[in-house]
């Protein structure tokens, strides 16, 4: 029935009450004609004014209700448009309403869903019982958090297809604090994964080929020196101690590069634990120092966490440190100052390395990093590269600002260790 009809009906119940009451009243009263025609007249005016006003407030309330459930059919409209997956829940995380994607992406079309949880849903259509295993698990996060929480899911279809949603769910509580509903958006994004490993994959290539033609680059100048000492020792048919020099530092050389290069290509067994980084940084200077005191070097150390715990390789940052430390120093030929300096803030770990040497331009300073990429006449270009993974892989980072003529400062950061 339309709430038009609905208005309809109302009047004309009111009206036959109005009228069997009013009759009733002047049929067994004992009043005189003319009395009884006034009283008539009055009747009908009341009747009539009555019937205005109740007509007045049906029709304003049925043009609500009309404009209510315009609106509401518009919004389902809406929703089952999307192609989106959108699922109301009540706060016992039975199903209210599911639009029409979600139906067909669960087969839910010819399934009673309404008032049912997840795990009942699962047993009514088994082959998503783990999908949605998964649904409340996410779903309890939500509501432990408090706020709305995203994340991905991904399951398989029943046309066997692995499907990726970036899952959006929004906790709905009352003004008491009490749950009240859940509000889940899911996206499917399973082709903009898909897009996203197809170009990892060709950024990998990319690299696999910069870096294969760097090592051919790196390894066949000390190849063709050691094949030219080789060729003059066979024609003179003497063995040369200066030349056996040069070949013995050429083929370190290439062991270097070698060795660096297996770093970078494959990940190497680490001894993860906690330890000081003041412990990593005085071994460092001992080390280095006699190094920086020949090349007229001063390093000064600034560190105002002496407490400060990482959890990792510490062998692999001091590796990091060496080589920070020794760049800095070949970066002073005439000498200078290195200033170190620790601080922890928020439970990061923060290092700065600074000197004072002759700076690094803008357009070098951008390709920083890369292999076998060097400032250094006789630098192989892997030492900032393997610097950089091994922060990466503490899950730390190292940035570097330099300009010509003021030096250049490293700027390392690492998540500080909590005990727990």
């Amino acid at each position: 029935m339309s709430a038009k009809s609905k208005v309809i009906t109302g009047y004309s119940l009111f009206s036959i009450c109005w009228l069997i009451v009013t009759d009733g009243i002047l049929h067994f009263s004992h009043i005189s004609h003319d009395l009884y025609v006034i009283i008539g007249m009055a009747k009908g005016a009341v009747f009539v004014l009555l019937s205005i006003i109740f007509l007045y407030h049906m029709l304003k309330k049925s043009e609500q209700l009309e404009k209510v459930v315009e609106n509401e059919q518009q919004l389902s409209t809406l929703i089952n448009s999307m192609p989106d997956f959108v699922c109301f829940k009540d706060s016992e995380g039975r199903w209210l309403r599911v639009n029409d994607f979600g139906r067909r992406l669960y087969c839910l079309e010819n399934v009673e869903y309404e008032g049912k949880t997840d795990r009942e849903l699962g047993e009514m259509v088994p082959f998503f019982k783990e999908a949605f295993e998964q649904c409340i698990e996410s779903d309890q996060e939500a509501w432990e958090k408090g706020k709305l929480t995203r994340c991905e899911e991904s399951f398989q279809t029943v046309d066997c297809e692995i499907k990726t949603f970036d899952v959006i769910k929004v906790p709905l509580f009352e003004e008491n604090g009490a749950r009240k509903g859940l509000l889940t958006i899911g996206r499917d994004i399973t082709q903009q994964k898909l897009a996203e490993s197809l170009l990892l994959k060709k950024e990998k290539l990319s690299v696999l080929g910069e870096l294969a033609a760097g090592i051919a680059h790196e390894i066949r100048n000390p190849l063709t020196s050691m094949k030219g000492f080789i060729q003059v020792m066979r024609e003179t048919r003497k063995v040369n101690d200066v030349y056996m020099d040069i070949i013995s530092s050429e083929l370190e050389r290439i062991n270097q590069i070698v060795s660096e290069l297996l770093v970078l290509a494959k990940p190497q067994s680490h001894d993860y634990k906690p330890f000081f980084l003041s412990d990593v940084i005085g071994y460092v200077i001992n080390l280095i120092g006699y190094e920086a005191t020949l090349n007229n070097v001063s390093i000064s150390v600034h560190n105002n966490a002496p407490k400060a715990c990482m959890y990792g390789d510490q062998n692999q940052i001091i590796q990091v440190f060496i080589n920070i430390i020794k760049n800095a120093i070949e970066a002073m030929p005439n000498g200078g100052d290195i200033r170190l300096r620790v601080w922890e803030e928020e439970e990061v770990i923060h290092i700065t390395v600074s000197d004072t040497g002759v700076g690094i331009s803008k357009e070098r300073l951008e390709k920083i990093g890369e292999p076998f990429f060097t400032l250094k006449e006789k630098g192989v270009g892997l030492g900032l590269t393997t610097s950089m993974k091994i922060a990466q892989e503490h899950k730390g980072k190292l940035e570097i600002k330099s300009e010509i003529g003021k030096g250049t400062t490293v700027h390392l950061a690492f998540p500080a260790y909590q005990k727990r």
